[in-house]
């Protein structure tokens, strides 16, 4: 049988949601407040490592850009704004039809594939910047996982992985006080068994050719109503690493 990181289970799930990627309200809810420190932290390391000039209207103009596990687009579109060319996979059909059709109404040109990255790294395919956001704690065969995204990186690109800790914090705020109380999930969206440390991943990425070059915590500021980089990485957190370059 071939090796696979496809969860049926996973997929009907996120496919169930669907209609709902885009309503800022809806059960995406967390992923638009989460939107803004993502893409901070792309924007950054992407013009320091490609030493880009971020007063540029287009400052990602020439990048190829690939985001894992794309969902509705949520990072595709505000990044292909930004001038990359930008692939967005999924291994949910009905997620890339919501993706095709939205960015379709909002003029942005982006290859949406129905595939999963062992299959496109198969195909040779390599991307500056491969984006692994709140996918991994999704799917099954975790190792070959982490090695399909990074072989999808060019020498001298860049990845970055963002799940969550397998804490006791994270198992009370991100699944229980999430779902059950805040309702800011579905009951059943996280699995506290499948989550890494930061430790875990960072083993994998290096095991895979990269280098390690940041890491951040995300916490939540109530007050405030968004999420912000943090030395805490004991709930959410952001790992970002390097391919040497040949």
């Amino acid at each position: 049988m071939t090796a696979t990181t496809i969860n049926d289970a996973e997929i009907a799930k996120f496919t169930a949601m669907a209609e709902e990627w885009w309503d800022p309200t809806g059960k995406f809810k967390p992923l638009h407040k989460f939107n803004p420190v993502r893409l901070s932290y792309i924007r950054e390391h992407l013009l320091a490592h490609f030493n880009l000039d971020g007063t540029a209207m287009r400052p990602f103009e020439g990048l190829t850009i690939l985001d894992v596990g794309c969902g509705g687009g949520l990072l595709c579109e505000p990044l292909a704004r930004l001038g990359a060319t930008v692939t967005g996979i999924d291994a949910a059909e009905r997620n890339i039809a919501i993706a095709r059709l939205h960015a379709e109404k909002s003029g942005l040109a982006i290859d949406y594939r129905a595939t999963t990255s062992e299959a496109l790294a198969a195909t040779g395919a390599r991307y500056d910047m491969v984006l692994n956001m709140e996918v991994v704690e999704h799917v099954d065969n975790v190792p070959l996982y982490m090695k399909s995204c990074a072989d999808l990186v060019k020498p001298g690109g860049l990845t970055l992985t963002a799940t969550l800790n397998r804490t006791l914090r994270a198992r009370a705020f991100a699944v229980f006080a999430a779902e059950r109380i805040l309702h800011w999930l579905p009951r059943g969206t996280h699995d506290w068994n499948r989550f890494l440390t930061p430790d875990e991943i960072k083993t994998l990425l290096t095991r895979n050719g990269l280098r390690i070059t940041g890491e951040t915590g995300v916490v939540f500021h109530p007050l405030a109503d968004e999420w912000r980089r943090s030395r805490d990485m004991g709930i959410n957190y952001m790992v970002m690493a390097e391919r040497p370059a040949a």
